[in-house]
């Protein structure tokens, strides 16, 4: 398939040097699909630095809802989790999950059989929560964790531009607190696809710098530098940020089906 580079297995795309554990696949998805995600996400929102062909905006979605927080805004599919951190029940919209939920649970962790997918020991086998934040040129979030309402397990797509993820430590005092610098960066080129799991997931905590350059972009400023699509694009060691858009797929472990309890949909959202 045109632009697409998927591995046998998740395994042969760990990322070096990291907790456990972290997985990077490039060009996961193709132009003509990434173009088509984002005339649903934004259609046709052309001020906001994207260029969108003709066949991305056809059979647009209606338009979006958009949250918007202090330094980025966000969409929740197929909704908001309630105060409780429950999910109710409901399937992500085709084209948010087509392709990219059917090809992530194709790829084996390892290359044998009934060696299972990333969700295989999810509760629901499958990413029911899709997040979609878009960030423009120097947005970022302040490092955090994703917290006990998802199964650990994140899968995040970028599209439109490149982004540099910081991976921080705790601090050894037991307080609880970050290093004061990322530990590690984790270098996300446009249709690419960064899984994060385990330790990392539960332990460590992550954030996107506030800038409109990004620096150090070399073998020893990204821990996952070889496994890179188009390290030419990087050459120079600095790259200047676009505006970014990255669906984050999770397995919410709470679900509420409604059934006739259609009373709990009006108390539930937020």
């Amino acid at each position: 398939m045109e632009d697409i580079t998927l591995p046998a297995a998740i395994a042969e795309a760990a990322i070096p040097f990291l907790p456990e554990t972290a997985y990077y696949i490039p060009n996961f998805i193709t132009k003509f699909e990434e173009q088509i995600i984002l005339g649903k996400v934004c259609p046709p929102d052309i001020s906001r630095g994207f260029t969108l062909t003709v066949a991305s905006q056809i059979n647009s979605a209606p338009l979006p809802t958009w949250r918007h927080l202090s330094h980025r805004r966000l969409q929740t599919y197929p909704s908001p989790l309630t105060p409780q951190n429950t999910l109710l029940a409901s399937p992500l919209p085709a084209w948010v999950s087509e392709p990219i939920i059917p090809r992530l649970l194709s790829l084996p962790i390892v290359a044998e059989v009934d060696s299972g997918n990333i969700f295989s020991d999810s509760p629901h086998k499958t990413p029911n929560h899709v997040l979609i934040n878009e960030y423009s040129p120097g947005q970022g979030i302040f490092p955090h964790e994703d917290g006990s309402a998802y199964h650990p397990v994140v899968a995040t797509i970028s599209l439109g531009s490149h982004i540099v993820l910081d991976i921080y430590a705790k601090k050894d005092d037991g307080s609880g607190e970050r290093e004061a610098e990322p530990r590690w960066r984790i270098l996300q080129e446009p249709r690419s696809l960064l899984i994060t799991t385990g330790e990392l997931y539960r332990v460590h905590l992550h954030g996107i710098a506030e800038t409109e350059v990004d620096e150090d972009l070399n073998e020893k400023g990204v821990v996952n530098w070889n496994l890179l699509g188009r390290k030419e694009d990087f050459g120079g060691g600095a790259k200047r940020r676009g505006t970014r858009v990255s669906l984050t797929f999770r397995d919410v472990l709470k679900v509420k089906n409604l059934g006739k309890g259609f009373g709990f949909l009006g108390n539930g959202r937020r």
